[in-house]
């Protein structure tokens, strides 16, 4: 590592575009919802679909983006997704102030959203690794890692009082300008990125869609890597709803309760990616990866035994603490070995395979636990959902992969 781990300039302009859109992001946290509840007046099918169907059509529009977006510079195509979300997200406050803003426009914009979200963290892997040496992509890694929980910590109740006091449509308004502010960032990061060589004939084949897949499934570290992070992100993110319903329906937690139960844990996410450098330069990559990953999946199962009243608000800060605190070390030592194990010239059509699942297979997740939750109780359902999350750590890796050797195919761009 160099000395004070100076990332250069151009790192510098993109972890702040990055930080910018997070924070925007987090303002808007559930402003769409609450969009669709008080001013569509939209039931709660309707609103489940926002999020679920939203989510699956925007990840099938990215799927033919990956091997497009393969072969050309990166930092165009960055700019480019933020300002299509940025033109995107702007159709809602415009159409509400023309009293025309509809549920099928809502849902129209979510899926514009998802496609664009997909193929942007897909390139921004891809442009990092030109940014930066393998050496240096676990510091970055955790930077991001630590901007996210920061993010998480002060943007839902900044954006909850903008809320309340200008309404939902307003925070919408700020994530649209945060990602205009993203691409302005990126497109301040300058330098010369090379056009990447494609081997193959210019037109794209039907088999490249299918490329990414093809790439993580044929490889012993990433395969088990890949199922991993698909079951653990799916099963975990299908219990939000049902948490909800339990603590806010049937428990009677206030609001701000139920905000600050998963708020103030994130400063668990900050301590862990802090210290997920030093403790592979201890352990080294795999045994922490590997350890953070089984110490994630013992935490969820506790909230099935959350009561009312001020013992059970500790009880899902303290498992939440937890489960964040592992999930801050696992995910920039995971992010970094994954582009690691990633040949360059295909790490775009592979993050974009891999993120296409995920929210896929959360998605799908989510529709069959709030099934689930209605057959058997939200709180047999989230102890389903804790007690199938210790199986996850059965297809992490089981041993250390060996150095990926590439073919130098793409120049990269030299650190400032």
């Amino acid at each position: 590592m160099r000395s004070g781990h100076r990332l250069g300039r151009q790192f510098g302009w993109l972890w702040g575009a990055y930080g910018t859109s997070a924070l925007g992001t987090w303002l808007a946290f559930g402003a769409f919802p609450l969009i669709a509840i008080e001013v569509v007046h939209a039931g709660p099918a309707e609103v489940a679909a926002l999020s679920s169907v939203g989510a699956l059509a925007g990840a099938a529009l990215a799927v033919p983006l990956g091997p497009w977006v393969e072969f050309r510079r990166k930092r165009p195509v960055l700019i480019g997704m933020d300002l299509v979300r940025f033109a995107a997200l702007l159709t809602i406050p415009a159409a509400f102030a023309l009293g025309v803003l509809s549920f099928v426009q809502l849902l129209l914009v979510s899926v514009v959203v998802a496609a664009a979200d997909i193929t942007f963290r897909a390139a921004s892997g891809a442009y990092l690794k030109t940014l930066l040496p393998a050496e240096d992509l676990l510091v970055a890694n955790a930077r991001f890692e630590s901007t996210t929980w920061t993010t998480t910590i002060i943007g839902p109740p900044l954006g909850g009082a903008a809320i309340g006091i200008l309404g939902p449509v307003a925070t919408v308004v700020a994530d649209a300008v945060s990602y205009l502010l993203s691409a302005l960032g990126i497109r301040a990061t300058g330098g010369q990125e090379p056009r990447p060589e494609r081997r193959e004939a210019a037109r794209m084949r039907a088999g490249d869609l299918l490329d990414g897949w093809r790439y993580i499934l044929a490889d012993a570290t990433l395969r088990p890597l890949f199922f991993n992070t698909a079951l653990f992100n799916g099963l975990l993110m299908a219990t939000d709803a049902l948490l909800a319903v339990l603590m806010l329906g049937r428990l009677g937690f206030a609001p701000w309760q139920y905000g600050l139960a998963f708020a103030a844990p994130a400063i668990g996410g900050l301590l862990g990616s802090r210290l997920a450098r030093p403790l592979v330069t201890r352990f080294g990559q795999h045994r922490v990866l590997v350890v953070a990953g089984v110490l994630r999946v013992i935490w969820p199962v506790g909230l099935a035994f959350v009561g009312p009243g001020t013992g059970g608000l500790l009880l899902v800060m303290g498992v939440e603490l937890g489960l964040i605190f592992c999930c801050g070390v696992f995910n920039p030592v995971y992010a970094s070995y994954r582009l690691e194990r990633t040949a360059t010239e295909r790490v775009t059509r592979t993050l974009s395979a891999w993120s296409v699942t995920t929210k896929v297979s959360t998605a799908l997740l989510t529709a069959a636990w709030g099934a689930l939750g209605g057959l058997l109780g939200p709180r047999t359902a989230i102890g389903l959902a804790g007690v199938l999350l210790l199986a996850t750590p059965l297809l992490l890796p089981r041993r250390a992969a060996a150095p990926l050797a590439e073919p130098e195919i793409v120049a990269h761009v030299p650190n400032v």
